[in-house]
């Protein structure tokens, strides 16, 4: 057997077997959870944002009907999305050290463990 099936077959026996899950993949997996709701609130309310100031902007050009008050409509609404496009990244930012200051104990002393064992 070469070293190349060797490796293959120990590969495939350790999707089939249980490890012990370690410190570090606790921490990764706390760093990731600390993360991931502020990333996925940003990319929605971003992407809602950006779909307003776009519709603003189509009203106020006429692509989406024609007439003054469209116009006017269009501005408006356009300037609704510029403000909400432009505090999405304050809200992630806030929402990600509300996110961090819940889950820094439970970090660092993980931080503190994985560095006393090395």
């Amino acid at each position: 057997m070469t070293n190349n099936e060797i490796k293959s077959v120990e590969k495939i026996k350790g999707q089939y077997t249980e490890h012990e899950v370690t410190n570090v993949e606790k921490l990764k997996e706390l760093d990731k959870k600390v993360k991931r709701g502020p990333r996925v609130f940003s990319y929605i309310f971003g992407s809602l944002s950006s779909l307003v100031l776009g519709t603003g902007m189509c009203l106020a050009m006429g692509v989406i009907g024609s007439g003054t008050p469209l116009m006017i409509a269009g501005i408006a609404i356009g300037a609704v999305g510029i403000g909400l496009v432009s505090v999405t990244y304050p809200i992630y930012k806030k929402m990600i050290n509300a996110s961090k200051k819940k889950h820094a104990n439970e970090i660092i002393s993980l931080c503190d463990e994985i560095l006393n064992n090395k």
